[in-house]
């Protein structure tokens, strides 16, 4: 799916101070495309769904298209099971390591991860208000499924407004010159999530069961953001359904065979899924909800920086002052190790769980560089100084998790074993390119899966959630559970085993009520920094000056 340009003027909330005389900013574009002359037929709506998807997939590139801020980073880390191993000074992983003083309303990341999702917002509005143009030449069912695609991604981007600040200012109508306003007031939670309810029920009642082509939603995406949406307001009955409905779809299930790529090689069907060239339901993923597209060496072709942020820098491993690993395929390509599991993440899993296996994680290296053939002793890997296993090339270089976590400022930190899922490298001579081109799974039934599982539980149906929880442990070969076993804690571990880095960790924890405590537990960098005015981020400060005319509260204890 080709890139098109951003469809947003700006961030509807980052206002100017001028008062503005209606028409003085009236354009009449005669070369460029603009809404006025591109939301005229139905090629022209679908090429700006192309362009909101695209701000979609921002989501895992660099903020503002920057290479070293994962605008994703607030949702990931800073949680029982992630926390930045390598942060750079300032940058988006400082904030959620640290917290404190870093976490503040003038940081350069909460205002752009702000402005992206207002952008994000004000650019489905645009098609959303310009779709009821009469003059539009289409078909009911056309203009049914633009607005569905256009409301389903607008209540997304209001799903990480009120999970991150709360209460902010709602806004349902396009943006542009002729509408600044200095007056935004911030709407409760309740009506964000009654509009966010809608606007997803309308994309059920209009979108097909399967996407019209990779990359583009469904019904089912819908349904499982219903779902969790219903959790979250403790409408648990609803969830259930909601989640049972995606479960129960006959085009989806999990995925239990070996397939595609690599099937004939060792491997297993829950990481077959995050290989390049198996992530599409075109490529035989029948578990894939939502993919995120990319194209190697295509214009408009778009890129993510997973792999860059979650595989460690092992190139920079030392033994007896040599290197004996340089960036490969086979090693994952290049990675900066920005992100890491903490030890939690690991203990959670059973000793023959896929899922925790060295299919899924980086335990060792291969070495591959002919001049670092040692000489002398050849010592066993230790957490504090890797070594060999063997003499040669395509011998191993073992990773460890038997020791407390490395200090994210130890020059020993790139021992720590890091999550395969990112996995990605463009073919040589280009294996050191800093982004991923390969298309991703961003949703998949196996988080529906769980979210039914708890709406189970929180309806008193534990064996039933049993039942659910173990479809997913049976196809990982972990140890069967019983109703008995089944508690909200569970069921988050069980998240964290089968979800790590893909699941949105924050956003659970936050609508479990469980984000404190269990970071205050688990991640021993983080946890010893958060306060509970941490559970919101503060509203950005030119948001909060931009306002001129009404003043906007700031959440408590970021009160400058």
């Amino acid at each position: 799916m080709n890139k098109f340009t951003k469809l947003s003027l700006s961030t509807i909330l980052v206002l100017s101070g001028l008062q503005c005389h209606k028409g003085f900013l009236d354009e009449e574009p005669k070369a460029i495309i603009a809404p006025d002359n591109l939301y005229v037929n139905k090629a022209g709506f679908d090429a700006g769904l192309f362009g909101l998807y695209s701000q979609v997939r921002s989501e895992r590139k660099g903020i503002n298209g920057a290479s070293n801020d994962l605008t994703s980073t607030a949702a990931i880390i800073g949680v029982d099971n992630a926390y930045s191993l390598y942060p750079a000074g300032g940058a988006a992983e400082s904030v959620f390591n640290d917290f404190g003083v870093r976490m503040n309303p003038t940081a350069n990341y909460i205002r752009n991860l702000w402005e992206y999702l207002y952008q994000t917002i004000n650019a489905a509005n645009t098609i959303v208000d310009r779709a009821e143009n009469p003059d539009v030449e289409w078909t009911e069912d056309e203009k049914n499924q633009v607005l569905a695609e256009a409301r389903l991604i607008r209540a997304w981007a209001y799903r990480h407004l009120t999970y991150l600040w709360g209460k902010v200012p709602l806004n349902l109508h396009e943006s542009d010159g002729n509408s600044i306003r200095t007056d935004w007031e911030r709407t409760s939670v309740a009506e964000i999530r009654a509009a966010m309810e809608q606007d997803w029920l309308f994309a059920e009642a209009h979108l097909p069961d399967v996407p019209v082509m990779d990359g583009r939603a469904s019904k089912v995406v819908a349904q499982h953001y219903l779902a969790e949406l219903y959790l979250t307001m403790g409408a648990n009955e609803k969830a259930r359904d909601k989640a049972q409905a995606v479960v129960s779809n006959p085009n989806y299930n999990l995925m239990t065979e070996r397939y595609g790529v690599n099937a004939s090689q060792p491997g297993t069907p829950f990481t077959d899924m995050f290989l390049d060239k198996n992530s599409n339901r075109s490529e035989g993923n029948r578990e894939v909800l939502w993919t995120f597209q990319n194209e190697y060496l295509t214009v408009g072709g778009d890129v993510n920086i997973m792999r860059r942020w979650w595989v460690n820098r092992y190139n920079t491993i030392k033994v007896n002052n040599k290197t004996p690993i340089t960036f490969s395929v086979e090693n994952g390509g290049r990675g900066i190790g920005r992100f890491a599991a903490t030890k939690y993440a690991f203990s959670v899993y059973g000793a023959n769980d896929d899922r925790g296996s060295y299919h899924a994680w980086r335990y060792f290296y291969l070495i591959n560089n002919p001049s670092s053939l040692p000489s002398g002793s050849k010592p066993e890997a230790t957490c504090a100084s890797p070594g060999w296993t063997g003499p040669g090339l395509g011998d191993t270089i073992k990773l460890s998790v038997d020791c407390n976590e490395p200090n994210p400022s130890a020059t020993t930190a790139q021992n720590w074993p890091s999550t395969r899922k990112w996995d990605w490298a463009p073919p040589p001579p280009d294996v050191e390119n800093s982004s991923n081109y390969n298309d991703q799974v961003y949703l998949r039934l196996a988080e529906t899966y769980l979210l039914l599982a708890e709406a189970q539980l929180k309806v008193g149906d534990a064996p039933n959630a049993a039942i659910t929880i173990n479809a997913l442990r049976n196809r990982a070969h972990a140890t069967p559970i019983t109703a008995g076993d089944v508690t909200l804690a569970f069921i988050l571990d069980e998240r964290s085993r089968e979800l790590f880095s893909e699941e949105h960790r924050r956003y659970t924890l936050l609508r479990t009520g469980t984000w404190f405590d269990r970071t205050k537990q688990y991640n021993r960098f983080t946890g010893a920094k958060i306060a509970l005015r941490d559970t919101l981020l503060p509203i950005p400060q030119s948001v909060i000056d931009a306002n001129l005319t009404k003043p906007m509260e700031q959440n408590p204890g970021y009160d400058q």
